[in-house]
């Protein structure tokens, strides 16, 4: 009896992506939702996302690839992420894809220093960085997406690329 193939598809295990995020009003969470819903669009990809304090251990250490999520409070990343990336010994961030995005109040809010922040952690901890830049083309995402209040449907469709073309990027370094 001849056996059914399984499609290839069937066959590939699926690349985890994590997004962790804190978010004290909501904002910060929509946007991680729609990050997700573009990272779901690339074949392939298991997408978990955790507020800071409700971290899946062995989901993050499996992961490829991890991006963080961070309000900005006087012109900097929040205090949580902050807290996180000092306690978080535990994990192995080393050689994974990562990527930061930010909400804010204003366009004069400081989300440029606070995505830096975020980046320079990722670095610290020895991870790759990517935003695509300008690589991708239209529409630019410099350091990583940013969501300001009163353009949140501007905010919304950078998150959604930004989430496409991470998943992407880590299909493209770490996919079978």
């Amino acid at each position: 009896m001849l056996g059914i193939c399984k499609e290839r598809s069937e066959l590939v295990k699926a690349m985890k992506i994590s997004i962790l995020y804190f978010s004290q009003t909501g904002n910060t969470q929509r946007m991680a939702d729609i990050v997700k819903t573009g990272m779901e669009t690339v074949p392939n990809v298991e997408v978990r996302m955790f507020p800071l304090d409700a971290v899946d251990d062995d989901f993050l250490n499996e992961s490829k690839a991890v991006i963080f999520g961070t309000p900005t409070y006087f012109a900097n990343t929040c205090w949580q992420l902050k807290k996180w990336f000092d306690e978080s010994h535990n994990y192995n961030l080393g050689g994974k894809l990562g990527a930061v995005f930010a909400t804010a109040n204003g366009l004069q809010g400081g989300f440029h220093t606070a995505l830096s922040t975020v980046i320079d952690h990722l670095i610290t901890k020895g991870m790759l960085v990517y935003s695509s830049g300008t690589g991708c083309g239209r529409p630019y995402i410099h350091l990583g997406a940013v969501a300001v209040k009163g353009h949140y449907e501007q905010g919304e469709s950078l998150c959604y690329i930004f989430g496409q073309r991470i998943a992407q990027k880590a299909s493209e370094l770490f996919g079978e």
